[in-house]
């Protein structure tokens, strides 16, 4: 995937963990709850766009799953970001997908969704990414944009552990 395409260095960078410098960095990480039914129905829903939507945001995606090379648009209210993945795992272990912000995002950046199984059963979902503003409203709000931008990966988390929490069909 090329940096230029998405308009920022450090292309896969949340997958490594070695974030760049000149933009702020997020790490949020809840527990989701134990055992590999709750790692594979919190992978599905990452994978397949269902938490997203569950968190109240709209999505139109060029596929049913994030894979690289899938364009996404995320919407909440009159604002619009289009994305595109740059990385996707689903194994054994861990189950996700990072995207890289597009021309037209409001901030430049990429996040990542990561659900993890540990050796220990417990299934630990994590939100990383790194941003700086790209457009005039979110350079204009400064200081509150982390704020949102905590909030709203915290948010995702609750979302998911309530959404794997539910009982499934033939369970």
């Amino acid at each position: 995937m090329s940096g230029a395409a998405l308009g920022y260095p450090g292309v896969g960078a949340t997958r490594s963990g070695e974030l760049p410098d000149g933009y702020r960095h997020l790490l949020e990480r809840c527990q989701l709850g134990t055992g590999r039914a709750v790692f594979a129905a919190a992978g599905d829903s990452v994978l397949g766009w269902s938490m997203h939507r569950a968190v109240g945001v709209g999505v139109s995606a060029s596929d049913g799953r994030a894979a690289p090379g899938v364009r996404v648009t995320v919407r909440l209210g009159p604002i619009s970001a289009p994305c595109q993945v740059v990385w996707a795992v689903a194994d054994e272990r861990r189950a996700g997908f990072a995207y890289g912000t597009l021309a037209g995002h409001p901030e430049c950046g990429e996040e990542a969704f990561l659900v993890e199984l540990a050796a220990d059963g417990r299934v630990w979902f994590t939100v990383t990414a790194f941003s700086r503003p790209a457009l005039w409203y979110t350079r204009a709000l400064g200081p509150l944009v982390p704020v949102f931008q905590r909030a709203y990966a915290r948010r995702c988390g609750r979302v998911l552990r309530r959404l794997v929490s539910r009982p499934r069909p033939g369970n």
